[in-house]
């Protein structure tokens, strides 16, 4: 399976493609980022963000696209920018008729590393283990974007096609995605 992540942004948008073997083994495909300027209007950098990643998704290919579900936060910029680059990565995809998935936070950080309060950092080394870099992807967008990725390959639904047992990081992520489930039905969920 091949999935590609997406860590939406106007300023730099994350992206990573990763391919996921049924043994969960994940192997880098690539990552970067989409970056527009502060000083150009909102339509061209959305505009920007959504034709590089309808070219990452021509590109590479991929079976899925993982998109960060984005909480509100106290700063309304910044999410309402963040919401905007996310709905034109799903459009991107959808239009090409690639499966769209979001995923919290949580979720991805449960996925990756079996907590899902980990730091960020902590994020990006669990990364470049699991994808067997030398170095954390840079910049961290980048590396967020490929743990949205790892995270969908290896979601609930995905794991232990034949039978097999779960890793501690999966189950983590089962009980993270619960979690976030309960918090959404009551309206309120933390970044």
């Amino acid at each position: 399976m091949r999935v590609m992540g997406v860590d939406p942004g106007l300023t730099r948008c994350g992206l990573g493609v990763v391919d996921a073997a049924s043994s969960r083994a994940v192997s880098l495909v690539a990552f970067g980022t989409a970056t527009t300027p502060e000083t150009e209007s909102l339509d061209r950098r959305l505009l920007r963000v959504a034709e590089v990643v309808g070219e990452w998704i021509d590109r590479y290919a991929p079976d899925a696209v993982a998109v960060e579900r984005v909480f509100a936060r106290r700063d309304v910029g910044t999410v309402s920018g963040t919401m905007q680059a996310s709905g034109v990565a799903m459009v991107e995809a959808a239009r090409r008729g690639v499966d769209v998935a979001l995923h919290t936070p949580t979720e991805v950080k449960a996925a990756v590393t079996g907590s899902g309060t980990a730091p960020k950092d902590q994020v990006g080394r669990m990364v470049a283990r699991l994808l067997r870099l030398a170095e954390t992807p840079r910049p961290p967008d980048a590396a967020d974007a490929l743990a949205l990725a790892i995270c969908h390959a290896w979601r609930p639904a995905a794991l232990s096609p034949r039978g097999q047992a779960a890793t501690p990081a999966q189950k983590a992520w089962v009980e993270a995605s619960r979690a976030a489930a309960k918090r959404g039905r009551r309206g309120w969920a933390p970044v």
